[in-house]
């Protein structure tokens, strides 16, 4: 467990093996997130059995609420292989990134292996989602992206999100530039709005 801003960060599969899977079942059935069922659906159905086979690790989010604690976000981080055109950054960006990342001049862009922030979500039962912030969770998420950064190196995270004027200023405003758009999978469609994803990095200092 990890203290930061008042928050404690809890992982999963930590959680799992500490308390057992039925009674951390019990603990996720009463996540709500009305504004995005994808991020609910994920961490009822699907956070689990990812964290168990290593796909992607959620890290969930507690705060004292009447003297215990109460779940009141998640974040899940995964590493994926990530092409970006350099026609899509600016010039302050790509001099960033010929550090650290391979340049294909055939396609003119930059491949690379980066984290991934693939869900993000307050938890909206019982009114806890007003205990954290959007930007405290995400902040939350990208420290931890830093702090495995430090260990295994990389600068960059990345995530994606629906077109939304919404959701593109929040993540703008927390220092994420979009860079493309990815076609949304055929499940996806089920939970999401739209027939793509915007894609946006951030380079971490």
């Amino acid at each position: 467990m990890k203290l930061m801003l008042g928050y404690i960060s809890v992982n999963l599969k930590a959680m799992i093996d500490e308390i057992g899977e039925s009674a951390v079942k019990a603990l996720l059935s009463n996540f709500s997130c009305p504004l995005n069922k994808d991020v609910e659906q994920f961490l009822r159905i699907k956070a689990i059995e990812f964290s168990k086979q290593g796909i992607a690790q959620t890290h969930l989010v507690f705060a004292q609420y009447k003297d215990k604690p109460v779940l009141v976000g998640y974040f899940t981080l995964a590493n994926k292989f990530l092409a970006i055109y350099k026609s899509s950054l600016s010039s302050s960006y790509r001099k960033r990134m010929s550090r650290f990342c391979q340049f294909d001049p055939e396609f003119k862009r930059y491949t690379l292996a980066a984290p991934l922030i693939a869900q993000l979500g307050k938890n909206y039962y019982n009114g806890y989602n007003k205990l954290i912030s959007g930007d405290e969770l995400l902040k939350m998420a990208c420290d931890k992206v830093s702090e495995s950064q430090r260990i295994i190196g990389g600068k960059i995270v990345y995530l994606e999100c629906e077109d939304k004027v919404k959701l593109i200023e929040f993540y703008s405003s927390n220092g994420f530039v979009a860079f493309g758009k990815r076609k949304l999978d055929r499940d996806e469609t089920e939970v999401m709005q739209g027939e793509y994803l915007i894609q946006m990095l951030k380079y971490l200092k």
